[in-house]
C-alpha cells in the first residue's frame, strides 16, 4: 500500500525559494528607487532653503557670510570688516555656515546636513582684484556700486564638464564659454551626494578642488563621461541677488 506523501521535496523547496528571491528582490529595486528619489528631493529643498538664507541675511547685513571651515564649527569664517579665512583667490570655498544663517538639521557642530548625513558646502565669489571680498565685506557690494557707477562682478562659474575647465584647481580656473551653464555666480550651494567620498570621476573631483569653477549635471555611473556623478548644485545669480537688495533700499 502506498503512503501518503507529505512535505516538499528538495527540488521543490528549491524553486520556492527561488520564486521567494526574485519576488523580494523585485519588490527592493523600486523601494530603493524611491527612497533616493525622495533623498534627492529633501536635499534640494535643502539647497533651495540655503539660497534663500543667504538671501535674507544679504538683507540684514548688506553682504553674504564667509563659508564655514572644515573640523570647527558652522559658523562663517571671516567676513564683515575681515577676509574670508577659507578658499583661494576668486573665490572662497568651504561648508555652508549653517549656524550662522540659524538652519536646521544640522550636525553637533552646526553644519547643515543632506539627505545622505553629509554637509552641504558653500563658495562664494570674492570680486575682482580691485576689490576683493566685496561680498561679504559688510557694505561692500553697495561701496562698490556707489564708487563704480554699478554692481560688482561676480567670478563662480559652473561647467557642464570637467573636460572644458582649463587651469583646475588654480586661481586662473576657467570654463570654456560653449560649456559654461554661467560664468558669473555670486555664490553656489552644493550636496556631494550619496557617493560624497567617491571622487575618482573627473567631474565630480573638480567640486572638491577648491577652485572658481563647479560642475553640475544630471547624475551619471562610473562609465558615464566624466565617471561617476551626483552632486547636486544650486547657484544664486547676481540678478537675483542685486533685485533684493534693490527693493530693500540696500543698493545701489
Amino acid at each position: 500500500m502506498n503512503r501518503p506523501r507529505c512535505g516538499f521535496s528538495l527540488v521543490e523547496l528549491a524553486i520556492v525559494l527561488l520564486v521567494a528571491s526574485l519576488l523580494v528582490s523585485g519588490l527592493l529595486a523600486p523601494l530603493a528607487a524611491q527612497s533616493e528619489s525622495r533623498k534627492i528631493a529633501e536635499t534640494q529643498r535643502s539647497l533651495s532653503e540655503a539660497r534663500d538664507a543667504l538671501l535674507g541675511y544679504a538683507l540684514s547685513f548688506g553682504r553674504l557670510p564667509c563659508p564655514a571651515r572644515d573640523n570647527a564649527t558652522g559658523v562663517e569664517a571671516g567676513g564683515g570688516a575681515t577676509a574670508c579665512s577659507s578658499g583661494g583667490s576668486g573665490v572662497a570655498v568651504g561648508y555652508l555656515p549653517a549656524a550662522t544663517l540659524g538652519l536646521a538639521p544640522s550636525d553637533d557642530q552646526g553644519y547643515l546636513l543632506d539627505a545622505w548625513g553629509g554637509r552641504l558646502r558653500y563658495a562664494v565669489s570674492a570680486g575682482p582684484a580691485s576689490a576683493r571680498n566685496v561680498f561679504t565685506d559688510s557694505n561692500g557690494m553697495r561701496a562698490y556700486w556707489q564708487t563704480q557707477g554699478g554692481p560688482p562682478p561676480a567670478s563662480v562659474q559652473i561647467c557642464n564638464g570637467a573636460a572644458s575647465i582649463t587651469h583646475a584647481g588654480a586661481a586662473n580656473a576657467d570654463c570654456a564659454a560653449a560649456a559654461a551653464l554661467t560664468q558669473s555666480a555670486v555664490a553656489v550651494i552644493y550636496s556631494t551626494g550619496r557617493n560624497a567620498a567617491a571622487t575618482a570621476g573627473a567631474d565630480a573631483a573638480a567640486n572638491r578642488d577648491d577652485d572658481r569653477v563647479f560642475v553640475s549635471h544630471d547624475a551619471r555611473s562610473a562609465t558615464g563621461v566624466g565617471g561617476g556623478f551626483d552632486d547636486l548644485l544650486l547657484w544664486l545669480p547676481p540678478a537675483i541677488l542685486y533685485h533684493h537688495l534693490i527693493l530693500a533700499g540696500r543698493l545701489p
